[in-house]
């Protein structure tokens, strides 16, 4: 007679299981918790600030105004995401009657990439949250998993100490004030920074997907997609990972972007018509830099008077653009490899070459995360407590610069 053994494949799978999780709370939760310490913090302080102005109450809920101090963190575009969760689109061109300056065409909400209103509308669906609150939350989640991207990439170079402060500096970063706010920018950076950590990894699926998902949530998504391209022909030039799983990354990754430039244009009767609403309905178009450079030397002899001038928002831009360019040449020496330069390049290239309110250039670099790496990698020489300090700090001014600044004295 045989022996019947017991089965015990199910315990051990669970077992297993459980041994990962735990192993990844103790590696990813001292990201997350010291992430969300400095965010509060900065939260905390912006809110504070804010609601000691009161000037909030006088505005109009669209226009960076509401009953209570959070009532601004959906305001401006996060109005707009509201409309697009509520309603959906309605691309057209329609120009503003008797208009000769700059703003020809009415605004609307075919400027907006669909990814994030899209979550809101689903997270709206399943918690039964408001669109505010769908979008908040949305935002929240993909700011932790943008910490944890940044995170990942930093790690690769420096070890774990240099991925902590990369995460820390993308949380307290001039513009992070947008991170927990009804904006697509957390959004858009957990994807970039996953694209890029799964291009290093060579996931080179993986990195057409998300790079794919990317291009469905902002225009700026292009360097994205260049810097796939760029490192799958260095390695299908190599053969290092074969050609099928590279040549499928590069044909996935630009049907985002381009998929919905094409929707649009189709429903508009023009085929560039997502360029022409942006240039005649927010002025927002590639000048070369020819708006930056006219800003960067009026503010520091205290002139403003150039196209969209916020005076003390302007400043932080100011010294966020030096900062960046100064921190270019130390990542270069750290010779990164081309997914990452190539992405920060052109992500440079496409911020500070296009004219636009200049008060949003401290959020719109917060995808440059790959400039927090020559900090990071210094960073790590400081001890732990020494490096929490030096971060609180800068989280608790970071209610003035990366919020106060942008959503009471500019535009976001």
């Amino acid at each position: 007679m045989t022996a019947t053994l017991p089965d015990i494949r199910t315990p051990v799978s669970r077992s297993g299981s459980r041994g990962r999780l735990r192993a990844a709370a103790r590696h990813h939760g001292p990201v997350l918790a010291m992430f969300g310490a400095l965010k509060l913090a900065g939260f905390c302080s912006f809110m504070y600030l804010l609601s000691s102005t009161g000037s909030y109450r006088t505005r109009h809920p669209r226009f960076g105004g509401g009953a209570h101090a959070w009532d601004v963190l959906a305001t401006w575009d996060g109005w707009w995401y509201q409309q697009i969760a509520l309603h959906g689109y309605d691309p057209k061109l329609v120009p503003v009657p008797g208009a000769t300056g700059l703003i020809t065409l009415e605004g609307n909400s075919a400027a907006f990439f669909p990814l994030y209103p899209a979550l809101m509308r689903i997270t709206s669906a399943v918690t039964g949250l408001g669109p505010y609150g769908a979008g908040m939350l949305v935002s929240v989640v993909a700011s932790f998993a943008a910490a944890l991207g940044v995170y990942a990439v930093a790690d690769r170079f420096g070890g774990r100490r240099a991925g902590l402060a990369a995460a820390g500096l993308w949380a307290v970063w001039p513009g992070s004030g947008v991170e927990w706010a009804v904006y697509s920018d957390s959004l858009y950076v957990a994807l970039a920074a996953w694209a890029c950590h799964a291009v290093l990894t060579r996931r080179w699926l993986t990195a057409g997907v998300l790079t794919f998902a990317a291009g469905l949530n902002r225009p700026t998504a292009g360097a994205l997609i260049a810097a796939l391209g760029v490192a799958a022909l260095l390695s299908l030039r190599c053969r290092e990972d074969g050609v099928l799983r590279p040549l499928l990354a590069m044909a996935v990754a630009p049907l985002g972007l381009f998929g919905y430039l094409l929707w649009v244009g189709d429903r508009m009767g023009d085929l560039g018509g997502y360029f022409r609403l942006q240039s005649g309905a927010w002025a927002h178009t590639f000048d070369y830099g020819e708006q930056t450079l006219d800003v960067l030397t009026s503010v520091p002899v205290g002139k403003f008077d150039y196209l969209f001038a916020y005076p003390f928002a302007d400043f932080i831009s100011v010294g966020v653009i030096l900062l960046a360019c100064g921190l270019l040449p130390l990542l270069l020496r750290l010779r990164p490899p081309a997914v990452l330069v190539v992405y920060t390049v052109l992500t440079l290239a496409l911020v500070l070459g296009s004219q636009q309110i200049v008060a949003n250039i401290s959020r719109y670099l917060l995808p440059c995360f790959p400039l927090f790496l020559p900090l990071a990698v210094g960073m790590r020489r400081l001890s732990l407590p020494v490096q929490c300090t030096l971060l609180g700090i800068a989280a608790l001014a970071s209610g003035s610069y990366a919020g106060y600044a942008l959503f009471e004295l500019g535009v976001p």
